[in-house]
């Protein structure tokens, strides 16, 4: 294994209260019901766009909607970093795994602009790519954004795994061609991971270190 392609939201970095913050600001400020830290937390994976569609209430008015999403979108770059923090030994793995020679990616639906801040903000140095949703290029888990950091990577499909911790995360590695290691602290919990068809699970950065250095 030459290198390893990590999903950002729920994998990396802890980022769903202020993601909840976020849209709720949005929807309150459109006389919008707020949701629920555990409604947010299944909605996540597939982008602002789908976020702020299943946050709004059934019904909605597209203009509505488009406000919403306008607002969440000015709104969070300017308040990612308030409750947003990695998960414990992050940090630590990611250099485990550049004093083992292995390359790094995080690869996320995230806009471009806001993955590339936050991988600045939280593990300057420590990514060697940081690729996030462009105009134009479908998301995950179409396999195009991995395709982008496998290419500026320079390795080949059979020299990357993929780790993440969602169904979208095991859509992404399957259509990528990738193995894969499913995280346990995220944002999905194991029996729905396990319907996606995830088969190698981490509990935590230890047992994920021993996997992906034993590779």
């Amino acid at each position: 294994m030459k290198a390893v392609i990590f999903d950002m939201d729920g994998t990396i970095l802890d980022s769903l209260d202020d993601l909840r913050d976020s849209v709720n600001h949005a929807l309150r400020e459109n006389g919008l019901p707020e949701r629920s830290t555990k409604e947010v937390r299944a909605f996540l994976g597939k982008g602002m766009v789908y976020l702020v569609n299943k946050c709004v209430p059934e019904g909605t008015d597209p203009e509505t909607e488009s406000r919403v999403l306008a607002m969440h979108k000015e709104y969070y770059p300017l308040h990612c970093a308030e409750k947003t923090k990695p998960y414990p030994g992050i940090c630590e793995l990611l250099r485990s795994l550049k004093d083992a020679g292995i390359k790094t990616a995080v690869v996320s639906n995230k806009t471009d602009e806001n993955v590339h801040r936050l991988a600045k903000s939280y593990f300057d140095g420590l990514f060697t790519v940081a690729v996030g949703a462009r105009e134009g290029v479908p998301r995950k888990p179409s396999p195009e954004l991995v395709d982008i950091a496998l290419s500026e990577l320079g390795v080949s499909k059979s020299e990357a795994v993929y780790v993440g911790d969602s169904d979208i995360d095991v859509a992404t590695a399957k259509n990528s061609e990738l193995s894969m290691v499913t995280v346990l602290w995220g944002f999905r919990d194991k029996p729905e991971l396990i319907e996606a068809g995830a088969e190698l699970f981490a509990k935590d950065t230890e047992e994920l270190k021993e996997i992906l250095l034993h590779e």
